[in-house]
């Protein structure tokens, strides 16, 4: 029995996706994984009992393809790919970061079904937030295969509009590193004010953890959320009048925006490559 299911690149996505898959209940021998280091494939294969693979190409005998690599060595995966491609029409699964799904349809060759993802980082821990658009050549049926690969490690949304994927990264693409931010400079200001390292450290995590979790399970919106542990004239609500007094809102926008901006500039430099 083949794999149905092929990875082009076996790097941290690539493993975090695997892993994934496997505590979904989807079968190792399902998984086919081609990576150029001998010693990863290796390593793959002893961790998680998949099939391995040097060669590119064997992975268009699966009915889907994650192509889990760089985005400046697209170009050439495509090109290895492509002259296989006329007897072969798997669904392929982009997770590089700024590359147009029309620009993969046009290396790899036309009318190519390409679902083009923009997962995040908490997807090595089970926890990511992917978006995902799916072009016109695929089908009602690749859209699941495809939604059922990326919900192993977290949530999955459908965007409309590819364009849109450049919003969501600004979110939840880059947005993990703006919650880092966030904490390593509480943990800073905690340590100023008295707190040793350590201290401060847990602190600061369990309180983003819980915040994190109260926001997600009480189907309650965050600035609701906001208002009820906010009372008036308590040690809260003067730390919310120093942040909105500092612009913090605008900050925020104005940060997102650059990241919105960048994935736009990306997309235009790749596609040239």
């Amino acid at each position: 029995m083949k794999p149905t299911i092929g990875f082009i690149g076996g790097g941290n996505m690539a493993s975090s996706l695997i892993g994934g898959m496997l505590r979904a209940n989807i079968n190792a021998a399902d998984i086919l994984v081609a990576e150029p280091d001998a010693s990863r494939c290796q390593m793959l294969a002893d961790h998680y009992q998949v099939h391995t693979t040097q060669s590119n190409t064997d992975t268009l005998q699966c009915e889907c393809v994650v192509l889990a690599v760089k985005p400046q060595i697209m170009h050439q995966i495509c090109a290895q790919l492509k002259p296989a491609l006329s007897t072969t029409a798997p669904l392929f699964i982009s997770i590089a970061a700024g590359l147009m799904s029309a620009t993969i349809n046009q290396w790899l060759g036309d009318n190519q079904a390409i679902v083009r993802c923009m997962p995040n980082t908490p997807a090595l821990v089970q926890c990511g937030a992917t978006a995902m658009f799916a072009n016109k050549a695929t089908s009602s049926l690749q859209q699941q295969q495809a939604e059922k690969i990326l919900q192993s490690v977290g949530i999955t949304v459908w965007v409309a509009n590819e364009d849109q994927l450049n919003a969501v990264t600004a979110v939840s693409g880059s947005g993990p590193a703006y919650f880092f931010l966030l904490m390593e400079a509480m943990q800073q200001a905690g340590e100023k004010l008295g707190l040793e390292t350590e201290t401060a450290l847990q602190l600061v995590l369990q309180t983003a953890l819980g915040a994190a979790r109260m926001a997600s399970e009480k189907q309650i919106s965050p600035a609701t959320l906001r208002q009820q542990v906010t009372s008036k004239g308590g040690t809260t609500e003067q730390a919310i009048n120093s942040f909105e007094a500092s612009h913090f809102r605008n900050m925020v926008m104005q940060a997102l925006q650059a990241a919105n901006d960048r994935s736009i500039s990306l997309a235009e430099e790749l596609g040239k490559l």
